[in-house]
């Protein structure tokens, strides 16, 4: 995942916006996957949450629509850990940075100019790669 960002927000969620179930796992794991719903899927609604506001959701709907189920919907299912405690943890870990990410203010970008010595290699470049070619197409093949 990424590194912390001051600039990223800290959401605090409502438990009322969100929806478990539980599952079996899929794949390997023997008797114990078979007879357990460790697995959880978590979904969370956009424009039902109180603990978002109205610009939030707007902004998430739109960084986030190719994530969502239903236009309004992000589902994140966790299978990775053997009980469902730790996958009800994971599933709410991924979906809060997946929300912080996308309420997150790109950096804005400070216009910058290359440098006198960054030209002038350029330059130096392109005139080396000049005479290189120059010199193919000299040579007299008629000889």
């Amino acid at each position: 995942m990424e590194e912390p960002n001051d600039r990223r927000p800290k959401l605090q969620l409502s438990w009322n916006d969100l929806t478990w179930t539980a599952m079996r796992s899929s794949g390997a794991g023997g008797q114990h996957v078979n007879k357990t719903n460790s697995a959880v899927q978590l979904r969370f609604s956009i424009s039902a949450s109180v603990s978002l506001t109205e610009m939030q959701k707007e902004k998430i709907k739109r960084k986030l629509a190719h994530r969502l189920v239903n236009e309004d919907e992000i589902l994140v299912r966790s299978e990775e850990e053997r009980d469902q405690i730790r996958n009800k943890e994971n599933a709410l870990k991924r979906l809060i940075h997946l929300l912080e990410v996308a309420l997150t203010d790109p950096k804005p970008r400070k216009a910058t100019k290359p440098t006198k010595s960054s030209k002038r290699k350029r330059v130096d470049e392109k005139k080396h790669r000049g005479g290189i070619k120059k010199m193919r197409s000299a040579k007299d093949f008629n000889d």
